[in-house]
């Protein structure tokens, strides 16, 4: 899952990315609006999590700008305010959650998965599809009973493609999600690999992953 961060503050803005980055989301660091609106014009996210302080102004405009414009996208507002007043005007925006600084990493990410569970129509952090038993929160795979092994991007792969089960991803979408703007090194073509990877070690799952040449993948039951 690809996340903005909006955070101006750099030792907690990398402290936020490098937390998430170890659960498996693709993060990039926006420190002003300006850098977050350029982020947003060029890349499509899954959610946002957004500082009202700014030092070129206030995260509850850019909010209300991309409510206004449609934008539907979950956005979970970090804020140093105690004040209700600035917690109930964040909500009534169009933030769908907020958290009070200083907070444990912990409990951002916890948050933050409950808003994509949300946004995908989940209720809770595990599911199981045929022999296939994922935990997302625990980060565990099995196969009829037995642990499956899997590095960090197999495992944020398999969250993204069951999140959008029985949907054609592209590989544009697959590699937004598995990599941030720091990724010189790779190309869309590594996608082809975890794929790859990840089609091995869900053998005996009765789950597999369909290529839909020029199209993208579809993660399926095999059995309906």
């Amino acid at each position: 899952m690809r996340v903005l961060i909006v955070e101006d503050t750099r030792d907690v803005g990398e402290a936020v990315v490098t937390s998430l980055s170890r659960a498996g989301f693709a993060c990039d660091l926006a420190g002003t609006l300006d850098d977050a609106e350029e982020a947003l014009a060029v890349q499509a996210y899954d959610a946002i999590v957004l500082d009202i302080n700014l030092p070129d102004g206030d995260g509850r405009d850019l909010l209300k700008g991309l409510r206004r414009s449609g934008n539907q996208i979950p956005v979970l507002m970090l804020t140093a305010e105690f004040e209700v007043t600035a917690r109930v005007e964040a909500l009534d925006g169009g933030a769908d959650d907020y958290l009070v600084k200083p907070f444990d990493l912990r409990e951002l990410e916890a948050r933050l998965r409950v808003l994509l569970r949300r946004e995908t129509g989940r209720a809770d952090n595990a599911m199981t599809i045929g022999a296939l038993a994922f935990d997302e929160s625990g980060r565990t795979v099995r196969i009829d009973g037995a642990p499956v092994q899997m590095t960090r991007r197999e495992m944020t792969l398999l969250s993204l493609m069951l999140a959008h089960r029985d949907q054609i991803l592209s590989k544009e979408r697959l590699f937004d999600g598995l990599f941030s703007f720091d990724r010189s090194e790779v190309g869309t073509n590594t996608v082809e690999l975890y794929v790859a990877r990840l089609r091995k070690k869900l053998a005996g799952s009765r789950v597999k992953i369909e290529t839909h040449r020029g199209l993208g993948y579809r993660l399926v039951a095999e059995d309906g």
